[in-house]
């Protein structure tokens, strides 16, 4: 069997994100999508971060994932070396609760778009699924995970309403 080529890139600014990340990389593997997590900072290994970046979509990525705490400059870096589409996921860090990161990551100029998710564990299962989305636009296999990933959480909370009813009602 072929080995199949990552076509996510996962980079966070430090260890101390990955348990945040590791619930994007468990997303990412329900849809059979195969990432790449790397740590790096846009400060203290700015030229790995950019030389990363650039080369990302020679190297078959087709969305770049990034995460970081405190000032979060990392998906701003990102993003002003790649093509690629750039999801940010702020992190809690050690101030603010996280506000600090989510102020850095989603206060972009015009031109260095960041899509920016929720902070922490909502953010990190959401930037899977917005990479899953924008690589569905072309992947019809993906596109049919999504809409049955979409039916399944909808009878979720149906059933969860009908059980609701039944002890208000029983």
């Amino acid at each position: 069997m072929a080995d199949i080529k990552p076509t996510v890139a996962i980079v966070m600014g430090s260890k101390t994100d990955w348990p945040t990340l590791e619930f994007t990389v468990k997303t990412l593997k329900q849809f059979g999508v195969e990432s790449t997590v790397k740590v790096m900072s846009a400060h203290r290994t700015p030229h790995e971060a950019v030389a990363f970046a650039e080369s990302a979509a020679d190297n078959g990525y087709k969305v770049i994932i990034g995460a970081a705490g405190g000032a979060a400059h990392l998906c701003g870096v990102l993003a002003g070396h790649t093509i690629l589409p750039v999801i940010g996921i702020p992190v809690k860090g050690w101030a603010l609760d996280g506000m600090d990161s989510l102020l850095s990551t989603v206060q972009m100029p015009k031109g260095v778009p960041v899509a920016t998710v929720a902070i922490g564990k909502a953010g990190a299962i959401n930037a899977a699924i917005l990479a899953v989305q924008m690589m569905a636009i072309s992947d019809t296999g993906l596109a049919d995970k999504l809409k049955a990933y979409k039916k399944t959480m909808a009878e979720e909370v149906l059933a969860s309403d009908a059980e609701l009813q039944a002890e208000l009602n029983g």
